[in-house]
Parts: structure tokens; sequence; C-alpha cells
């Protein structure tokens, strides 16, 4: 048996639509930060077939039978038993996809002796989700044409910035972000709009955090997360990941900043809200989004290590 663990992403420059192209290339540069804390946890074994389970229940997962088809297609992988589990809750805006292919293509890349370097297993697991390219790396992480493989930008120690993950919901979200991405392609008005202005704020947020500028970072990541709200808030059918609780957390803060906190937002496809700080207001920003009417409860998280095998 090999097990492998992978973290989660938050993608500070987001890009929430794929290209109409093999391979599975988001539309636009993105850059994330890998969380510490949260973690998928993955072990292969052999066996007479394929088999999925995840948090302990067996499951079929279209996705993942495709993504062993296209490895089989170049590499000679036995039938084998997947058991993923992950400590946060699953489809539910807290990345575990991400974390999920990482750690499944590390695993196999031990258990099968695939021999694949970070960059190539990148490449991977970005067809079985674009963010799980990222999830490889520890740190600030890229994910940008041409080779849309993952590359650090910077490692955790060049600015270690923390997280506050708040957690307003643990049901898995009723339109994926596969189909959610399909539907604002074809339908949000401001999806051009929002695909046009993904390398300048890639730009500017690789900038800030050479610089550890955090206001710059702020202001760059809250506009691209409410960019990507809004293309899914004029989708047909649209797609309202928030719920009140989140919406509070929002504005809470936006009270912290403007009382003098270092910390600002960033929302994925769910209701889950990531508040990203220096270091020295972690307490803080916990105390504040705890409180808050609808979070069930809060995580802490400082900068992930990269995806790695750890009982070969």
């Amino acid at each position: 048996m090999t097990t492998a663990t992978a973290h989660p992403n938050i993608a500070l420059i987001k890009y929430w639509g794929k290209q109409d192209a093999p391979g599975n290339i988001p539309v636009a540069p993105n850059v994330s930060i890998t969380l510490s804390n949260l973690t998928t946890t993955t072990a292969i074994s052999e066996h007479d077939r394929d088999e999925f389970w995840l948090n302990a229940e067996q499951v079929v997962d279209t996705k993942l039978e495709g993504f062993l088809a296209d490895l089989r297609r170049e590499f000679t992988i036995a039938p084998v038993k997947i058991e993923s589990t992950n400590n946060f809750p699953t489809g539910a805006g807290l990345a575990s996809s991400a974390s999920g292919f990482a750690a499944l293509i590390t695993a196999l890349n031990h258990h099968a002796k695939m021999r694949l370097d970070v960059a190539t297993m990148s490449q991977w697991a970005r067809r079985g989700s674009a963010s799980a390219a990222r999830s490889l790396m520890c740190g600030y992480v890229s994910l940008t044409p041409p080779a849309w493989r993952a590359e650090q930008v910077a490692a955790p120690a060049h600015w270690p910035l923390h997280v506050v993950v708040a957690v307003t919901s643990t049901v898995p979200k009723a339109i994926g972000s596969t189909d959610g991405m399909r539907i604002s392609r074809d339908t949000s008005p401001y999806f051009p709009a929002w695909v046009a202005t993904g390398a300048s704020d890639f730009d500017d947020a690789v900038q800030a955090i050479a610089a550890r500028d955090f206001d710059k970072l702020a202001a760059a990541a809250e506009l691209s997360c409410l960019k990507m709200h809004s293309v899914m808030l004029t989708s047909v059918p649209t797609l309202a990941y928030w719920n009140p609780a989140t919406v509070a957390c929002m504005d809470a803060i936006r009270s912290l900043r403007a009382a003098g906190t270092a910390v600002f937002f960033s929302i994925d496809a769910g209701p889950q809200v990531k508040a990203i700080c220096l270091p020295q207001h972690t307490d803080a920003v916990e105390q504040v989004l705890g409180q808050i009417e609808g979070v069930r409860e809060t995580i802490r998280c400082a900068l992930g290590d990269a995806a790695q095998v750890i009982r070969p």
C-alpha cells in the first residue's frame, strides 16, 4: 500500500472557466496559496478491480474513472483500490478536488513506479482538477500558459501569511464547479470581460507577493473573488453559492480592515470564507469570525506543505 497526502489551496487570483481544448486548461492565469491543517490522505493498494472509497464510503466517480483511463494510455497501472479521506467538508467549496487529485497522482506515481517529476505530475493532476496542479507544491503557486503546469512563485518562508477559514456549511454544493464553469461560460454576459481582465489581475498579485505588499494583494484578490462571483450570479441558472453567514463574514472582514487589521477575504465556489491575514492578526480575525451567526467552526491555517508520500 502507498499513502500520500496533499493540502487544498486557495486561489487568490481565480480562473473560473476552462478553455475549449483538451487537457482541462483554465481560461486565465491564476495563483494560489497552499493551506496547512486541511488534508486529504489517499491510500492505494493492489486490487482485483478498480474501487474507490471516499471518507469510508464506496462511491462511483466518473471523473476519477476517466482520469485513470487517461493515465493507462501512457502507463501500466494495474487495478487499484483507492481510499481517500478528507479531514474537512468534501465538495463544499474548500477545494477537496484539488487536494484529492494531487494526493492521488502523488500516490500513483510511487505505487506504479511512473517516475514523474513534480512539474509533470502537476500537468496530470490538472486533468483531474485544474486547481489540483497547484496543490502539488507549497507556498505561493501559479498555473500559467503555455505549459499550464504549476510553478512556485514564492516559498512559504518568503511571506508566511495565515488563513482563518470560516465554515458556514458542510453540505455539498448543488452544482459542482465543473458544471458551474460550463454554465457560466455559456450564459453569463460578464464572462468575456472576466477572461479579458484575468492576466492583469494575475500580474498585480504576483507583483504584490514579490514585494510583500499586503494592501495590493488584498485589493487584487478581493476584486478577483468578487468578479468571479459576479459571473456566477449572472449565469443561467444563477450560481448563488453564498449564504447569510458568508455575507456577514465579508462585512466583518471589511470592518476589521478599516479599523487597521491586515486581512482580506477570498471565497471559492461555495459558502466558506477564507480570511487571509498577517500572522499577528490571526487571533483577532478568528475571534470575530467565530462569533458570527451561522459560522459553524473556524479553522486556522498557515501555508501548507507540498503533496508527499508518507507511507511507501
